[in-house]
């Protein structure tokens, strides 16, 4: 067993686990778009991002992907990680507003805008669906071709793949394929049609004082505002 801290508390995790995992085994709600329990980690949303390390050394990883280690200090809910998720969220919107997955994050972290152009893209890139169609699946029908800007999931040679089954597999995962509920037609970048509020705390703090979502405590605060 290894023993770190996490948010202040000594824990102890087993041996191969990931930061994202021993934070869910002890009931700290990281968010996610990337993970999925059932396919290898990926670390490519970086929505699960957590702080490791004290003071000026400290430094965001992804917790999908960093392994649990003897002495660790992990902060989950620091004021640092919850900007960089809410980034995270604002560049998923500009890429991807029709998305209910990536629309619901963004109301349960409290994002009411994005700042960057919108593109309106059918995929972010998230590599769900090819590690369904690879882990799960066994066919490898996809995967990705090229780099930068020109990266994109598709068949190889952009010709319908022998080795798919139309199983429907690469749909059911993918996050840009739900839909919002709004339609095609929104008339925002932004539903907000269920934001919750953001933790108050964190406007004094610098890491949430609860984990619950939303905090029922921060509610309160809010309401006597």
């Amino acid at each position: 067993m290894l023993t770190l801290k996490l948010n202040g508390v000594d824990v102890q995790a087993e041996e191969g686990w990931t930061l994202l995992e021993t934070a869910k085994f002890y009931g700290l709600p990281i968010p996610t778009l990337c993970h999925h329990e059932g396919l290898s980690p990926y670390g490519a949303c970086r929505l699960c991002l957590v702080e490791v390390g004290e003071g000026k050394t400290s430094k965001l990883v992804s917790s999908c992907t960093y392994p649990a280690e003897e002495g660790l200090v992990v902060r989950t809910h620091s004021k640092r990680v919850e900007q960089a998720r809410k980034m995270v969220v604002e560049l998923l919107l500009a890429t991807c507003p029709s998305s209910r997955t990536i629309q619901d994050l963004a109301a349960s972290m409290g994002v009411q805008r994005t700042r960057f152009r919108v593109k309106n893209e059918d995929c972010i890139l998230c590599g769900l669906c090819v590690r369904m169609c690879a882990e799960q699946m066994q066919g490898k029908a996809i995967g990705f071709v090229n780099r930068g800007e020109l990266r994109k999931i598709t068949t190889p040679f952009d010709i319908r793949s022998e080795e798919c089954r139309l199983c429907g597999g690469c749909m059911y995962i993918c996050p840009a394929c739900q839909l919002r509920c709004q339609g095609p037609e929104a008339p925002g970048v932004v539903c907000g049609s269920c934001l919750n509020v953001s933790p108050v705390c964190l406007e004094e703090y610098e890491d949430a004082l609860c984990y619950l979502d939303p905090c029922c405590q921060c509610l309160k605060e809010e309401v006597k505002k």
